[in-house]
């Protein structure tokens, strides 16, 4: 009791805020309601089931049984207020995580029992580590098969640039974990579900392998302090505060993982867990100065946008310095109806009148900011650092089911991608298609869910066109005429015109040789339209390009030329022309390059090598260990469901970047295909 004592006397200050991140299903909804119970905050755990958790409220995360979005949960744990973020797991929502991470004091990572899926921790663990993010590992549902914990260990250090530093030792009775030895305090205690753990004699485990645990994390904690070095050489025992001290803050500097054991479903380990995060979790002063925060009497930063239905825009925000109270300035903007951001029982949520040092409150209809603004009473200050939404790896084309709808659409999904900046919108000219991307169908398809429920809007989707082009492989001249009587002023224009392919990536390039006045040069850029004009559907049905049409004779008739004559002139000429010039299909190439661990580096070229993808070359991914990229060239007719296809090699961890390289000829079958389809497509647009 004495140390803890000691330990607690520089209680922080405000109010601190840990993540809750991990792997899909790993268990952090279940862990967060263990660390209620252990508060006291709510009597039981709730059950995802029964639809009874404290977080997970939205009808995306209960109809889908996981994590959607960031939610905040406040509580005291022995005279200390928290936050928790419970943060989604799913690869589709990683941009939520990392903007939950980044204003966090620290986070825990919250990993399942099964050595294969440690490989999923590798992308979390390196994210915060590039931005130096104090944390801890949780293995959880572990209550039995003692062998597995140092497997586990293993293999998730394999994911860590970080060393790990188990804190306890489990202890067992016929073959299933019943408590744990602290390793620093040297004491044991038995597991009670769901009350705090009962300690026991120390004698009465009677396992060896005990001292070599403890001094396995001494050697560690050792490595970064040359007088604890020295005492571990001369066989001198450290005192149990100089260990905690240096746990502490090794931890607070992103120089080691301190890994706890348990199983939140029972309780265990839980609040073994909450007790480290009191004694060593940085104040949130620290984590403002770690973000390169600037000093003020009042300043604060927005983690999150919301749009909530009956309320409208809610901004999430973390206090950073000062206390925040209705009437304040932040950004030049008279702050009022502020909302509370995580009350175990969100029913109780309203307004509140302050907040203090690293609480985190929702700004009611704020638009001074974005997620990542530093908010000083004057102005809103781009972040130092911030994480960039991650490339688009999943394409939907949407349209409102009513055409009225058109315009609300348009509003709501600019709402949409404001609360996820991952979520990208573009409307598509050649295709006339508005596309939302994404990382995956799991986030569209919420997004789509959050379309219905928040905006009232139905929507349909389908396959995003390819914006497929042709070009021509040979030369011809042409002569039109256009010539009309019909009463009045007639309509006559009379061109010759010269088609000639162009190298890749020259579009359309019009150019004149008249000489002598045969066509006025008053008449030049109405042929110019024309030829335009029809070059948007060529005979394949795809816009034209590639090509030089080059004007180099013609007539006119005083009287009956006009521009209109001479426009669609130039409109005859393409559409008798092109189909002599041999048109071929153009597809667009993308380069692209696909990053996995090694492991799983041959299937991945199998996948894609089916795709059509023109292997570049394979290379070690820079700064990520025991993972591999493949470069290649891929049709984007091939990438739509790819990321879909790595994923369920890889574990769910794999990934790609691409961008668009060049076109190229498609010929063959693939090619007839594409253009009886433009064709089927085309008529059925005309029918309708």
């Amino acid at each position: 009791m004495a140390d803890n004592t000691a330990r607690s006397a520089g209680t922080p200050k405000g109010t601190r805020c840990v993540a809750l991140v991990g792997p899909q299903s790993s268990g952090k909804t279940t862990l967060i309601e263990s660390m209620l119970v252990a508060a006291g905050a709510i009597p039981k755990r709730g059950s995802i089931e029964t639809g009874t958790m404290v977080s997970d409220v939205s009808p995306e995360s209960r109809a889908r049984h996981m994590s959607t979005e960031i939610t905040p949960i406040r509580f005291s744990y022995l005279g200390d207020d928290w936050t928790v973020l419970d943060c989604p797991g799913a690869v589709d929502l990683i941009q939520e995580a990392q903007q939950a991470m980044m204003i966090s004091d620290a986070v825990v990572v919250v990993a399942d029992p099964d050595e294969t899926r440690m490989l999923a921790l590798g992308p979390l663990l390196r994210f915060l580590d590039a931005h130096k993010i104090p944390h801890f590992l949780f293995i959880n549902k572990i209550d039995a098969d003692v062998n597995a914990v140092q497997e586990l260990l293993a293999a998730a250090q394999r994911q860590s640039a970080r060393p790990l530093v188990l804190r306890h030792a489990v202890i067992t009775e016929s073959g299933h974990i019943t408590g744990y030895v602290d390793l620093v305090a040297e004491r044991a205690y038995h597991y009670v579900e769901d009350k705090a753990s009962e300690r026991i004699p120390l004698e009465k485990v009677g396992d060896g392998s005990l001292d070599g645990a403890r001094r396995q994390l001494l050697e560690k904690l050792s490595d970064f302090d040359d007088a604890l070095l020295e005492k571990l050489l001369e066989d001198a025992v450290p005192e149990r505060g100089e260990v905690y001290r240096h746990l502490t803050r090794e931890m607070q500097e992103d120089l080691i993982v301190p890994v706890m054991i348990g199983a939140a479903e029972h309780g265990h380990g839980v609040r073994r867990l909450m007790k480290a995060l009191r004694h060593e979790v940085p104040p949130p002063s620290a984590t403002a100065d770690r973000l390169g925060i600037p000093a003020g009497a009042l300043v604060a930063q927005i983690f999150k946008t919301v749009y909530a239905p009956h309320v409208g825009k809610l901004s999430l925000t973390r206090v950073w310095r000062g206390t925040l109270k209705d009437g304040d300035t932040l950004a030049g903007v008279r702050i009022g109806n502020m909302q509370e951001a995580g009350e175990p029982k969100q029913a109780r949520s309203g307004k509140v009148a302050g907040v203090g040092e690293g609480g985190i409150v929702a700004l009611s209809k704020f638009d001074a900011g974005k997620a990542g603004s530093i908010l000083t009473e004057t102005a809103a200050v781009a972040p130092k650092t911030w994480p960039k939404p991650p490339t688009p790896l999943f394409t939907v084309a949407i349209s409102a089911k009513e055409r009225k709808d058109d315009v609300k659409l348009g509003e709501a999904l600019r709402k949409i991608s404001e609360e996820d900046p991952s979520l990208t919108v573009d409307h598509v000219n050649e295709t006339s298609e508005l596309l939302v991307r994404g990382q995956g169908d799991i986030q569209l398809g919420i997004a789509l869910d959050r379309l219905k429920r928040k905006f009232d809007l139905a929507v349909q989707t389908h396959t995003p066109q390819v914006p497929y082009r042709e070009t021509i492989r040979k030369a011809i001249t042409h002569h039109a005429r256009h010539k009309r009587q019909s009463g009045g002023h007639g309509q006559f224009a009379d061109i010759r015109v010269e088609i000639k392919p162009l190298p890749r990536g020259s579009g359309f390039v019009f150019t004149d040789s008249i000489v002598g006045g045969v066509v006025p040069k008053n008449f030049i850029p109405a042929v110019e339209a024309g030829l335009k004009d029809n070059t948007v559907h060529g005979p394949l049905g795809f816009n034209v390009v590639d090509i030089n049409v080059r004007l180099y004779d013609g007539q006119y008739h005083s009287v009956d030329s006009s521009d209109q004559a001479f426009r669609t002139a130039g409109r005859l000429a393409m559409t008798e022309a092109l189909p002599q010039c041999e048109p071929v299909l153009l597809e667009p190439i993308y380069d692209v390059k696909i990053y996995m661990p090694t492991e799983f580096t041959s299937r991945v070229q199998r996948t894609i090598t089916q795709r059509r993808a023109q292997i570049l070359g394979f290379n070690a991914r820079e700064g990520w260990e025991g993972w591999e990229e493949i470069h290649v060239n891929m049709p984007e007719a091939a990438m739509q469901d790819l990321i879909t296809e790595i994923r369920s090699i890889t574990q769910g961890i794999g990934t790609f970047e691409s961008t668009f390289s060049h076109y190229q000829e498609l010929i063959g079958r693939d090619a007839e295909r594409v253009v009886q389809s433009r064709k089927q497509n085309m008529e059925s647009a005309a029918h309708h």
